[in-house]
């Protein structure tokens, strides 16, 4: 499918979605009431394919523009004044090397998709033999078997899980230092205060009642480490992966997952101050275990309007939470969620505001805190330096270990600008 037909599906698929929650009235027996609400689950979650697949199409045609755009301007750098014609058939550039493409593949973090037909067939002649080997029978070794040589696949199947947006520069105010000095930022809440109707020829009250009350909010810089992983002198020279860089990967992916849980639950006793944390309430809801449209309505509303217009307000809450909010419906019978349009570059939104799926706020459940609404501006994320991946080769000789450190902090500075919602106790 095109761009064009996948997102006409993904509106088709959100249209069914609909019409089987549609499809439950208040007289509807139970059984059946279930078999809808899990056909309304079993189409959202093709929704999220097809939204994810339209995702993988843009960032793999931007990659290709990327990539004929820079041999373009490779040809036209190599290209002779001349203009004889044979020679430029030779002056195409040198052929790409395996290294170089399984480099961009792994290290870079491109997918199989984003690589053009050459890098592909690049890559899967580094791992395959030009020889075909034929036996007499596979199974028995004596039989043949010897000569049929084990295939490694030339991609590796890497499990995902998202790990959220709190350490994005895009979401929370970043702060970014080459030291580890402790960061004081003053804070002052006058919104309380206001001015008074003054009488002719009366003194102005001198009182101190109505002085200027400020605060302090700190950043500190803690540290959090992978513990080190080791690997053979021998895996690292045989392996077809260079396992530094794929093992740096996923290192810098467990520096992120622990950052992103610290911003959003630290208890900010020798962590980072979580979001969730530090938000005030804004919302208690009535029941333990279900949301309703009237209590994210009020949770909204709790945020003052004045950190509503900012353009990093939005929700955040876990994936599963979003599930349970997009069966829900105003008093005019509309759904609360938009889809949004990936073509049009336009995000999904929650009662006319962004979200930020964050699987580190806690799911629905008693007494927990699963949505969190308001202006993230006012988190500060202090980070100290860049993430650090290294490598020792001597402490662990001749096998080689590799580990991770991460220094941040977190702290909101405005406890107004953010709010939660509440869940029932039991």
């Amino acid at each position: 499918m095109n761009l064009k037909e996948l997102n006409e599906k993904r509106g088709t698929l959100v249209a069914q979605a609909r019409e089987a929650l549609a499809e439950i009235k208040k007289n509807t027996d139970e059984a059946r009431a279930a078999e809808l609400d899990a056909r309304h689950d079993a189409i959202m979650a093709d929704f999220d394919k097809v939204e994810n697949t339209i995702e993988r199409e843009q960032r793999m045609a931007a990659a290709e523009a990327r990539i004929n755009a820079a041999a373009e301007e490779e040809r036209k750098r190599q290209r002779p004044n001349s203009g004889d014609s044979e020679q430029r058939g030779q002056d195409e550039g040198e052929k790409k090397e395996y290294r170089e493409v399984f480099y961009k593949f792994l290290a870079g973090g491109a997918s199989l998709d984003e690589l053009d037909a050459e890098e592909r067939t690049i890559l899967k002649a580094g791992v395959q033999s030009a020889k075909e080997f034929r036996a007499q029978n596979t199974g028995t070794a004596s039989a043949g078997g010897y000569t049929v040589p084990v295939e490694l696949a030339d991609f590796i199947i890497r499990s995902m899980k998202d790990w959220g947006p709190m350490y994005n520069e895009d979401i929370a105010t970043v702060i970014t230092t080459s030291g580890g000095n402790v960061i004081n930022i003053p804070t002052i809440d006058d919104t309380s205060k206001t001015g008074a109707k003054h009488t002719e020829g009366a003194a102005i009250a001198d009182d101190g009642s109505q002085d200027a009350v400020f605060g302090n909010k700190e950043l500190a810089a803690y540290v959090y480490d992978t513990e080190f992983v080791k690997f053979s002198m021998e895996l690292a020279a045989d392996s077809i992966f260079n396992m530094e860089s794929l093992l740096g990967s996923l290192l810098g992916e467990r520096l992120g997952r622990i950052a992103n849980r610290e911003l959003t639950i630290g208890d900010g006793t020798g962590d980072p101050n979580g979001v969730v944390t530090a938000s005030s309430l804004g919302k208690t809801a009535a029941a333990s275990a279900a949301l309703t449209t009237d209590e994210l309505i009020d949770l909204l509303h709790s945020v003052n309007a004045a950190y509503r217009r900012s353009p990093k307000t939005r929700w955040q809450f876990a994936d599963l939470t979003l599930a349970a909010i997009r069966k829900l419906k105003d008093a005019e019978g509309r759904y609360i969620w938009s889809a949004g349009d990936i073509q049009k570059g336009e995000p999904g939104t929650l009662l006319g505001f962004r979200y930020e799926i964050n699987d580190d706020v806690p799911l629905i459940a008693a007494s927990a805190k699963p949505v969190i609404f308001g202006d993230f501006s006012k988190y500060f994320v202090r980070k100290v330096g860049s993430p650090v991946i290294g490598v020792l080769r001597e402490r662990f000789w001749p096998d080689l270990g590799i580990a991770g450190l991460i220094r941040f902090d977190g702290e909101l500075g405005d406890t107004a600008a953010v709010k939660h919602l509440v869940m029932a106790a039991a």
